[in-house]
């Protein structure tokens, strides 16, 4: 009887292989000697498809450039024909479904070209899919491997169509051929110029919030994120190397190391060089290798040499060519690699992966946080995203670590969010909320600090007891009424809701005030940044009462009626101290000079959440005198030496002088440091002044401790507490205490003639993450966030970047703040 099934099994798969073409002979070039565009691999997973009983292929959404986001199930018909009770058995086994189940099918998860320009990858992708289809059978019995052949298509095409259309013919190896030199923003970012690599857990961007609905739906069992690395670089593939997060079990490390020697048995015969452990840590939780390894997957990231920079051949440093085709085979190899080990080792990884959904050994059992419920509203939506369960307490105290103090202490539960550890991803939720991750390596790849606590902006406690969420979620029902008699209606400002909300009125032209100083009407107080909406601004608006209403409703806002612009206390609603909000027209920087990354944040934050118009300008096209057709111009991260030059600082100089205001972020903020006319200075520490004088003992460091050294001098990503003035516009909303993410060791003098709105007074204190002794000095009477007034106008110093990533959603009122409330002018749009 088994030997007629294996037959019947053997004509059916022959029968219907011979209809399925390579890709070369689909494409009708040879894979790798071409960049093949988005459309084109679309087109052969559907032929494979259609004619092929092992292969079924979907998509799981669109990009924002309307390309299609697609995945392949490639396993044997047999599993495909029970492919709902494999997925629904995997879940039951790790308990995110009801019901026991034991499951002996590996599920490998295969994600190509998440960086665009890293294109080699989605080659790979389609030669992978042909050789597991006709001479890897045998692994798809006990195998069901997803493909998603492109993670970013916009990325890609941008990369692939760039190059098809600047290459020589034949392609030009040498480095310094056009075709070497892709120009500005580059193909790896997505359509926002967003990191897709870094945004998995705060799924930010619509690639990765699509995706995420198709991953919780399966939890593989192992995931694979194919990249591209400079091209003097071999191949790196896993083991990964320290840190590690506490969380991953040994035998995720071991396995790690199992499909290394794997990986290098195929390499060795080949003679092809790669290299592990070395670069790649498995710590920050956003990246395709660690979001799945603390989902319990074995997480890898595979790196080829090429990136943007090889096309389909360059000559590399060491003296060979490395063309498209060997980056294609390499990646090729390690992907049918990793389905090979993952067959052979099936019954383990099922039952290694169920012991990791058990969480009896977490320290902290219950995550509890409250605060504004508009950022708790933001908070859920992300557990949302993750299918992370949460619920809200009834009452009763909770003692814990304290997040605010960075100690235990306690405070009351009730109305709280709950988010405990006792649910199958609480391993997950450790890594987001835990107050300080372990390091057992300082030398990392990306940030050290991430918590949620501090993130959001929440009261927040750690508790190393189960607390019960037996309470319900607090209701945000907002039902205003129009009222026609009264003299003007009042909002809070707390939160990026209340600043969607102002967007909008503005967007229907009702004049919005807003207060500077704490407002006190029949009894009930507002704080500062309040909005102030009144009938006598409104007067020419026969609709006023009505739209205002319908878009308070629509964003949820409550509004509080008064009958009366008679203030209990001093500030009446005709106060000098109420101002009138303008609608401001804001001009971005973009281009050559600028970090593309920062300049995606900020363009996906006025067109996806504040939903405001702006106007981009290329650095290439600047000149100081369009300046006058704009209120704001925002300069994101980068280095502009080019285009701020000392006759177009004059310029731009006269520009602020007249009424202009500029927002610096981050590191273009030192463009602005020690130029004449403005307040900024570099900060110089006790410590710097001691080292001005020679220090034989540095220069004696040994070589094989340069690097390790330098740590000193570092700041990856940690959390710093700092003082704010909650009386100026730039922190209206806030309190006096706001925890920022540093990612560099920049610092910056008090401002003399300036206002130091947020600054670290004495010693810097991290509460989170990994700050060299060195670089954690020189943050000692620093400047984080500051106005510096000249003339009429204006320059905003965003030391920190309370943008990076869209994931600090605590710092997006800062921004929004310093665009419409600080010192702010503007004609209607």
């Amino acid at each position: 009887m088994k030997k007629l099934f294996t037959l019947t099994f053997l004509f059916i798969i022959t029968s219907t292989l011979a209809q399925v073409k390579s890709p070369s002979e689909f494409l009708e070039y040879t894979i790798g000697t071409q960049f093949s565009r988005h459309a084109d691999v679309v087109n052969y997973f559907e032929h494979v498809a259609k004619n092929s009983t092992m292969v079924t292929y979907d998509t799981y959404g669109k990009t924002n450039e309307r390309r299609p986001l697609t995945y392949a199930i490639v396993s044997s018909p047999q599993n495909l024909a029970n492919i709902e009770t494999i997925r629904t058995n995997n879940l039951k086994n790790i308990g995110i479904e009801s019901g026991s189940a034991s499951p002996e099918i590996a599920i490998v998860w295969l994600s190509f070209n998440v960086h665009g320009n890293e294109a080699s990858s989605t080659e790979a992708a389609m030669q992978t899919l042909y050789d597991l289809i006709t001479e890897k059978q045998a692994w798809l019995q006990n195998t069901v491997v997803i493909i998603d052949p492109c993670v970013n298509p916009d990325g890609r095409d941008r990369y692939a169509n760039w190059y098809n259309q600047v290459k020589a013919t034949p392609y030009n190896p040498s480095q310094y051929a056009t075709e070497h030199d892709e120009p500005w923003p580059g193909g790896r970012p997505n359509h926002y110029l967003f990191d897709l690599n870094r945004d998995w857990a705060w799924a930010t961007q619509i690639e990765s919030q699509q995706r995420l609905k198709i991953y919780n739906k399966w939890m593989p069992h192992v995931h694979v994120d194919f990249h591209e690395q400079g091209i003097n670089e071999p191949y790196y593939f896993a083991p990964a190397a320290e840190p590690f997060h506490e969380i991953i079990s040994p035998w995720q490390r071991d396995f790690q190391t199992q499909i290394g020697k794997n990986h290098a048995r195929y390499f060795d015969k080949e003679g092809w060089l790669f290299f592990t452990r070395e670069r790649f840590d498995l710590l920050y939780p956003s990246y395709g290798d660690t979001y799945p390894t603390f989902m319990g997957a074995i997480g890898m990231t595979y790196e080829q040499a090429g990136h943007g920079f090889a096309g389909l051949g360059v000559n590399t440093n060491e003296g060979y060519e490395l063309t498209l085709v060997d980056r294609v085979a390499h990646h090729t190899t390690t992907a049918l690699s990793t389905v090979e080990i993952s067959s052979q080792n099936a019954a383990k990884l099922n039952n290694e992966f169920k012991k990791f959904f058990q969480n009896n050994n977490l320290k902290y059992k219950s995550y509890v946080l409250k605060g504004n419920p508009d950022k708790i509203d933001a908070l859920t939506n992300l557990l949302d995203k993750h299918e992370i369960q949460y619920g809200f307490a009834s009452g009763g105290n909770v003692s814990g670590f304290d997040y605010s103090k960075n100690e235990n202490g306690s405070m009351s539960a009730a109305g709280a969010l709950v988010v405990s550890t006792n649910q199958p991803k609480g391993k997950m939720i450790k890594a987001l909320f835990e107050p300080d991750a372990k390091l057992s390596e300082p030398l990392t790849y990306d940030i050290t600090a991430w918590s949620i606590p501090h993130a959001y902006g929440l009261q927040a406690v750690a508790s190393t007891s189960l607390v019960n969420p037996n309470g319900n979620k607090p209701l945000m029902t907002v039902n205003n009424s129009a009222a026609p008699s009264a003299a003007g209606y009042i909002a809070k400002w707390n939160s990026l809701y209340d600043a969607q909300f102002l967007v909008d009125l503005l967007k229907h032209d009702i004049v919005v005030r807003f207060s500077e100083k704490k407002l006190q009407f029949n009894g009930k107080a507002f704080d500062r940044g309040s909005l102030v909406i009144t009938k006598s601004d409104n007067r020419k608006n026969p609709d006023f009462h009505s739209k205002l209403v319908e878009i308070a409703n629509k964003h949820k806002r409550e509004l509080y009626v008064s009958n009366t612009s008679f203030a209990d206390n001093i500030t009446d609603f005709g106060s000098p101290d109420i101002k009138v909000v303008n609608k401001q027209r804001i001009a971005v920087l973009q281009g050559d000079g600028t970090s593309s990354l920062s300049y995606g944040a900020i363009w996906h934050f006025f067109e996806q959440q504040l939903k405001y118009p702006i106007t981009s300008i290329n650095t290439n096209s600047f000149r100081a005198d369009v300046l006058q057709k704009f209120d704001v111009l925002v300069v994101p991260e980068g280095w502009y030496g080019r285009i701020m030059n000392e006759n177009t600082m004059k310029d731009v100089k006269d520009w602020v002088r007249s009424g202009g205001k500029i927002i610096a972020f981050g590191r273009a903020v030192g463009n602005f440091a020690g130029k004449d006319g403005f307040a900024l200075k570099n900060n110089e520490s006790d410590d710097d002044k001691e080292k001005e004088e020679d220090n034989d003992d540095d220069k004696l460091i040994p070589y094989d401790q340069r690097e390790r050294e330098s740590v000193k001098n570092f700041i990856t990503g940690s959390i710093y507490k700092t003082t704010l003035d909650p009386s100026h516009p730039m922190a209206f909303g806030y309190g006096d205490t706001y925890y920022s993410l540093k990612l560099g060791s920049s610092s910056y003098s008090f401002l003399d003639n300036g206002y130091n709105v947020g600054y670290i007074k004495g010693d810097a204190v991290s509460v989170a993450g990994f700050s060299g002794d060195d670089a954690k000095a020189k943050l000692k009477n620093s400047l984080v966030f500051g106005e510096d007034k000249i003339g009429r106008g204006s320059v905003i110093y965003l030391v920190d970047n309370v943008l990076f990533r869209s994931f600090w959603e605590n710092g997006k009122l800062l921004f929004v703040n310093s665009i419409f409330f600080a010192n702010s002018r503007g004609v209607s749009l």
